[in-house]
């Protein structure tokens, strides 16, 4: 991709992102549909399917991006399979260039607990790189309300580095409003969610959440990480 062409996507976002602060979440979609058609995707942790319902009554059949890193809960890829037998979409599953075993044997047993950010950057952040290659736009299901770290969210943003559209549709809503959106569609989620996981990553780095802890604080507890590197 040109420079020029990144300053275009990069001003496309922009103005995107003041014009639709305010809008639904189906409309902030329809734009990126609109917009970029089969060069839109959706990525999903399969925590829940919400973005993706939501994108696939804007463009059916629309891709939809889940990074399996060989750590998932049995529930998180029973979730996946789920949203591939019953929704309007297309399932592309990324893997890291290793499994886990023969990330093991380079680095060493339990990488995630020695250095964790590695072990992120190896499982997640470069696969998702390579997958989004022929994407000029990808949405995701992060909130501001989910954690200090994602309160400024815009709901279309420039993703610098990966030079691309970034559009978060849901910014905007809360807990309570996607548990709403879940409940009036019959939307897919993860079963973890039912057992006190507030945030489902990967099983390792993944815990239980207690009351009146933010939705975040179970994942990579006491560690002093937040993000996976995927969103900053």
């Amino acid at each position: 991709m040109t420079t020029d062409q990144d300053e275009r996507l990069k001003a496309v976002a922009e103005q995107a992102g003041r014009d639709l602060e305010d809008a639904s979440p189906l409309d902030v979609l329809r734009w990126a549909a609109d917009t970029f058609g089969k060069k839109f995707c959706v990525t999903s942790s399969m925590e829940d399917a919400v973005v993706a319902h939501l994108a696939s009554r804007v463009l059916p059949g629309v891709d939809v991006v889940f990074l399996d890193t060989g750590y998932h809960f049995e529930e998180t890829i029973g979730t996946r399979d789920a949203v591939e037998a019953v929704m309007d979409v297309n399932v592309i599953t990324l893997t890291p260039r290793q499994s886990v075993a023969e990330q093991d044997a380079q680095y060493g047993p339990g990488l995630h607990d020695r250095d964790p950010d590695l072990c992120c950057a190896l499982r997640k952040v470069k696969p998702l790189e390579e997958g989004l290659t022929g994407y000029e736009a990808w949405a995701t299901g992060l909130r501001r309300d989910e954690s200090p770290t994602r309160a400024d969210t815009p709901v279309v943003g420039w993703d610098g580095k990966r030079r691309k559209v970034k559009v978060s549709p849901i910014a905007r809503w809360t807990q309570d409003d996607v548990d709403a959106y879940v409940a009036e569609h019959g939307v897919l989620t993860n079963p973890l969610l039912m057992d006190g996981y507030a945030s489902v990553g990967c099983a390792p780095c993944t815990r239980r959440v207690a009351e009146g802890e933010d939705a975040r604080a179970g994942r990579w507890a006491g560690r002093g990480k937040t993000e996976c590197g995927l969103h900053g």
